[in-house]
């Protein structure tokens, strides 16, 4: 049995393609179902929903055999635990987005920079933001949050956020503006380790057919 945990949403959206080039068809809809392993159409494959931050922690430790997850999440999951048991064989180039500083629209983000001011950021990414700020040598003040980011500057808790843009639709309503690029991100394909070693001839032409599935969408 191979198991395959996604997180629900734009993953498990744009998974679904890449699993269908690879002749596996989820045969239950996440958002209707309540169960958290779904079966597919080949009796040797199930899926696990886990929460997107655990994606990785569960292909690690054995979980699940194979997983999806944003960049953005392993570096994360990297930079608290470490990667000993993870393989990433391929950037599946699906959910793309970008990490981006954000302040509101009336604050000096740049002169507050050249005056050497000390910043308070909230952000769920503590570990790129750490790295992307001392990179700059720019001294700031880390503040954990795990949703409703933009509300953190609207509130006086932040004087910037770093966080996750697609559209920057949500951005724009809430009168805030991107003031620096951190790096773009999408998706990447993880594998266990030992499940590789021990489930290669199923493994392999999974990994194979998602590389040429990926080669055919970007030519």
């Amino acid at each position: 049995m191979i198991t395959l945990a996604l997180s629900k949403g734009r993953i498990f959206d744009e998974t679904l393609p890449l699993l269908a080039a690879a002749g596996i068809e989820v045969l239950e809809n996440p958002e209707k179902s309540r169960k958290l392993i779904l079966p597919t159409n080949r009796p040797d494959v199930q899926v696990v929903l886990v929460r997107a931050s655990d994606v990785p922690t569960y292909v690690e430790y054995g979980g699940a055999d194979v997983g999806v997850c944003g960049k953005d999440t392993l570096i994360e999951h990297e930079a608290e635990w470490g990667i000993n048991g993870l393989f990433q064989p391929l950037d599946l180039q699906i959910a793309k987005c970008r990490m981006s500083v954000a302040v509101r629209a009336d604050f000096d983000y740049a002169h507050a920079v050249r005056q050497g001011a000390r910043l308070s950021v909230a952000t769920k990414y503590t570990a790129i933001a750490r790295e992307f700020f001392a990179t700059k040598g720019v001294h700031v003040d880390l503040i954990k949050l795990y949703g409703s980011m933009e509300l953190a500057p609207l509130t006086g808790l932040a004087d910037a956020i770093v966080d996750l843009v697609s559209t920057g639709n949500t951005l724009k309503a809430n009168q805030l503006v991107e003031v620096e690029h951190i790096m773009d991100i999408s998706s990447r394909l993880v594998v266990n380790q030992a499940a590789l070693k021990v489930k290669q001839s199923q493994l392999r032409p999974l990994i194979q057919t998602f590389t040429q599935a990926v080669a055919a969408r970007a030519a």
